[in-house]
């Protein structure tokens, strides 16, 4: 007996039906991207960090000074898997089922995200390749500037509706649109 389980995103219903053209200020939200969270083991901290500094085909994202999350939109989980297995000194489990991955852009971007953030999101604070777990719209959130005027964020699937709605009413007065990224 064959069961054949459709994949539906969490999001599905927030976005399906509301596609338009992407105006400047736009949320994407990723299908199937692959995260992974890692930790070091005690000492092995900068040994674990360098190893993951090094990975290819995956982004690096910081969480707290022994733990990272490991994301990946090309590479598939065992893939990512076997690049951390030759970690030694790192445990590491995938979230990709538990979290949500969004990308924000657009010239109006930190001004949506400061509703949303306490964060200082200035340039020359919150640098490109910078990332930090933080409260997002009150829910937990790894968010990371990934480009001049974009940022990433990461959520758990089962607060991702509550984050994604209040976010789209952060961005109103910007003309936010929104949309899945592939």
């Amino acid at each position: 007996m064959s069961i054949n389980l459709l994949h539906r995103h969490v999001l599905e219903d927030y976005i399906s039906g509301f596609e338009t053209d992407p105006n400047p200020n736009h949320v994407a939200v990723s299908r199937r991207p692959v995260i992974f969270s890692v930790l070091a083991h005690r000492g092995q901290e900068t040994a674990v960090a360098e190893a993951l500094g090094s990975a290819h085909g995956v982004v690096l994202r910081f969480c707290s000074p022994s733990e990272w999350l490991l994301v990946s939109r090309t590479a598939g989980p065992a893939t990512v898997a076997g690049i951390l297995s030759d970690i030694a000194g790192a445990s590491f489990a995938d979230q990709s089922d538990g979290r949500v991955l969004m990308t924000i852009s657009g010239p109006s971007v930190r001004n949506i995200l400061g509703k949303c953030v306490a964060v200082d999101l200035h340039p020359e604070v919150f640098a490109e390749d910078y990332s930090a777990n933080m409260l997002f719209c009150h829910v937990a959130a790894n968010v990371a500037r990934s480009g001049p005027d974009t940022f990433e964020i990461i959520v758990p699937r089962s607060l991702a509706g509550s984050a994604f709605e209040e976010l789209l009413e952060m961005g109103r007065e910007h003309a936010l649109t929104r949309g899945f990224s592939d």
